[in-house]
Formats: structure tokens, C-alpha cells, sequence
């Protein structure tokens, strides 16, 4: 009996044609700041939490433009594990700062797409193919 897919939301915040991407402590691999959709949370909900808990960034749900999911082999996960990660633009001003859980920062183009598991690479390509990162 196939895995049930993974729900998380994370958000794409864009600057000077790069992403903000993250990795956890202890850990080299790059990733959208996000995680899973808890019971009762919309995934603009998810989004915004995640970002307050992960880079310190106060997001409005209501102001989180959704662009698009994607859907692949999760990382880290029992084979044929699957992730649906729904991805919300934010924009801010605001200063990211890495939280706790959170090793470091990372602005990063599709250079940096080996860094990334599998969700993160097709992220890169979805942002570079909309023309909002290099």
C-alpha cells in the first residue's frame, strides 16, 4: 500500500533574482523555509507560521500569493514517499534571521540546485522558467 504524500507549504521569498533557502543545523542541504500543514491550517496558514518559526519573518496568510505545488520523491522519507509542497510568494521587507532550528541562510539561483533535494530543485526551476530568479 503506497505511503500517504507529504503536505507541507513553504514560501518563496525573492530578492535580487534569488530565493531565500535555508538548512537546518547540522545539515548541508538546502531548502524552502516551510513544513507540513498541521489539522485545521490552510496552507497559506502553514506558510506563514513556518516562516515566523523558521526565519523570523511576521507573514499575513491572507497576503501570500500561491504559485504553484510540486510534486516529487520525498528526501529523507521511505522509498516512494511522495511530497506535495504548495509554494506561496512573500514579500517583505523585513530581515530573514535564522531561528533555532535553522543552521543558516542561503540566497540562492539555480546554480545552487545540487544543494538542493528534489522539491527544492524543481522549485528553482518553476521560479527561473516564471523569470523570478536567475
Amino acid at each position: 500500500m503506497p505511503l500517504p504524500d507529504l503536505l507541507v507549504a513553504a514560501i518563496a521569498l525573492v530578492r535580487d533574482r534569488r530565493v531565500l533557502m535555508v538548512t537546518a543545523r547540522g545539515r548541508d542541504v538546502h531548502y524552502m523555509p516551510g513544513g507540513k500543514i498541521d489539522p485545521g491550517e490552510t496552507a497559506a496558514e502553514a506558510a506563514a507560521r513556518e516562516a515566523f518559526e523558521e526565519v523570523a519573518l511576521d507573514l499575513d496568510a491572507d497576503g501570500l500569493e500561491e504559485l504553484f505545488e510540486v510534486r516529487t520523491l520525498a528526501h529523507g522519507e521511505p522509498e516512494g514517499r511522495h511530497v506535495r509542497m504548495r509554494v506561496f510568494r512573500a514579500v517583505t521587507d523585513a530581515p530573514p534571521r535564522a531561528s533555532a532550528e535553522v543552521g543558516a541562510l542561503h540566497w540562492v539561483t539555480t546554480a545552487d540546485a545540487d544543494r538542493c533535494p528534489p522539491a527544492g530543485r524543481e522549485v528553482l526551476r518553476l521560479l527561473a522558467d516564471a523569470d523570478l530568479i536567475d
